[in-house]
């Protein structure tokens, strides 16, 4: 455990001799320099403030929009203005490609989207398919940077996320990172052309992957900030509540976002000229995620504490480290899977109540609002249900699935009916609250199996599963715009491995936090016990209270 280890002790003996320094001779001066020392060694965390909780729902207001509407919604509307205009279907285009009657102006909106006008050499993609590269691009990019990023993020000062490689200097700090990504959504309109895109598209997921994780570590530091950083297993309890509650409340506000900006979208596309239009919304989705850039500057909580000379010293070592950890690699499967799930299922139904139910325009509205929206008040309503079941954040995920694998399976059964605008609300209210789910409590699963002082390094990890899945069940999804049953086929299989590796691949909050070294058997949860006049320090910082308290104090 952490308490037994060689690097507590030493640093206990050091600690004890800094106790014994003839050089402070005020007794208040001393006991404050013990316990910064003690918080320092020890891995302290300071609660998390009402402010800094708020900053940090903030950034989830005015970034998860970035891989549910900018990227799957809007960039291919963008690229679909710049391309020739798609031929008129064997149907026509007053008919959709299931016989149904069609409005002309929404079957060239399909047509455009799915048609290969987009050339490269004898090669033809449709402006989906060339989101997909370039979203793939992106996540190509990221992977090197987010290797020294998990480094910096544990060890460096004041955060800063990529180093240079020669000097070992930090040259590029997070704000810069993060105004990257920002900065793309700007120039969207200034030369239309379909090539020009992919570079916009692949900085805005990379510069989103990047500080994706900074944000998710950022949890995990504010979970151990209020619960200590190692507790007994009768405490477990609040540290569920706590994670929880902080993650389905961002989720909650991350939707929020995404449905302002789906409906913003929405608006625009009504426009004469819709490639200034969508540009105009592609400008406001940068503004909008630099509002969130509040949270880089103003929310830097110190580094980490545990240092392990071999992983500062060696990125790779430090990153790979998570696979000493079983439970922190099993979770990440159920993090790609879950996303996968998710947006291939979103994408592909879309698309077809689109190309072929033809559904009247202000459903597709009422669509993108029942699946954002509807988790504004389901998922607040799952945590004291949560808290009634006693339900960990494993089995809480495991429901996600189910709710998924239930809308696919049902899309698949039937996907050669013509379902009805009711029903397809109805199932998208389900599967924005399975999205929700999946989203919220992957994340504090993750992070419960993350060991102290690697945060950062198992964040990374978390952040480009979760883009990575979201890219190849976009691309699925896209490839296969007419063949539901494939594309639902997928997902329904997907799900059903979700649930498999949940269930029986051991992962489990408890036990991953145990292997992790989050929970302890013995009594005394702190590597460090007393001070040098005898007094438990241990029990007034990692002391606990009632999450329910905390709650309504945030």
């Amino acid at each position: 455990m952490a308490e037994s280890s060689p690097q507590i002790q030493e640093r206990s003996k050091d600690f004890e001799e800094d106790m014994a320094t003839p050089d402070v001779q005020n007794v208040g001066m001393k006991i404050q320099r013990g316990a910064d020392r003690y918080k320092s060694y020890g891995g302290i965390e300071d609660k998390p403030t009402k402010a800094e909780v708020l900053i940090w729902y903030l950034y989830g207001l005015c970034s998860y929009f970035v891989h549910t509407v900018l990227i799957p919604i809007v960039f291919p509307l963008i690229i679909s203005q710049t391309v020739p205009g798609a031929p008129e279907p064997d149907q026509g285009w007053l008919k959709s490609h299931k016989g149904l009657k069609c409005k002309q102006s929404e079957m060239q909106l399909y047509e455009r989207l799915v048609h290969g006008a987009v050339e490269v050499g004898s090669l033809n993609f449709s402006p989906l398919e060339w989101t997909s590269i370039s979203w793939i691009t992106g996540l190509i990019l990221a992977a090197p940077i987010l290797g020294l990023v998990s480094v910096n993020l544990d060890y460096g000062d004041n955060q800063q996320l990529i180093a240079g490689a020669a000097t070992g200097k930090h040259f590029f700090k997070r704000e810069f990172v993060f105004s990257i990504g920002a900065l793309f959504c700007l120039p969207a309109g200034f030369f239309k052309k379909s090539w020009i895109f992919p570079p916009y598209i692949a900085a805005i997921v990379a510069a989103s992957t990047i500080v994706g994780a900074t944000h998710a570590r950022h949890l995990g530091l504010m979970i151990r900030g209020f619960t200590g950083s190692t507790i007994r297993k009768s405490q477990f309890a609040d540290r569920r509540s706590f994670g929880s509650w902080l993650s389905l409340y961002s989720t909650a506000a991350g939707c929020l976002g995404a449905a302002i900006m789906a409906s913003f979208t929405f608006h625009m596309l009504s426009q004469s000229d819709q490639f200034t239009a969508l540009w105009v919304v592609s400008i406001f989705s940068g503004l909008k995620w630099g509002v969130g850039m509040i949270h880089i500057f103003s929310t830097n909580r110190s580094t980490s504490s545990y240092n392990d000379p071999l992983s500062n010293a060696n990125p790779l070592i430090h990153v790979i480290s998570i696979f000493k950890y079983p439970q922190a690699a099993g979770s990440l499967a159920g993090v790609f899977l879950s996303s996968f799930t998710t947006t291939c299922v979103f994408a592909g139904g879309l698309l077809y109540a689109i190309g072929y139910l033809c559904i009247k325009t202000e459903s597709i509205l009422y669509l993108w609002l029942a699946y954002f929206v509807c988790p504004l008040l389901s998922l607040p309503l799952t945590h004291p249900l949560q808290q009634f079941m006693r339900a960990d954040a494993e089995k809480m995920q495991l429901l996600g699935f189910i709710l998924s694998t239930f809308t696919s399976g049902f899309g698949f059964y039937y996907k050669s009916s013509i379902w009805s605008t009711g029903s397809i609300i109805l199932f998208a209210a389900i599967q924005g609250s399975a999205a929700g789910l999946l989203h919220a409590f992957g994340r504090v699963l993750w992070l419960d199996c993350s060991p102290a002082g690697k945060e950062g390094a198992f964040s990374v990890w978390f952040s480009w599963a979760r883009a990575l899945g979201a890219c190849a069940g976009f691309a699925l999804a896209t490839t296969l715009p007419g063949n539901i049953g494939k594309t639902f086929g997928v997902s329904f299989c997907a799900g059903i491995i979700g649930m498999i590796i949940v269930i029986f691949g051991n992962i489990s909050s408890l036990r991953g936090a145990k292997a992790a070294g989050h929970v302890i058997r013995s009594e005394n949860a702190s590597p460090l016990h007393k001070l040098e006049d005898g007094s438990d320090y241990t029990k007034g910082s990692v002391a606990m209270e009632d999450p329910t308290q905390r709650k309504a104090e945030v």
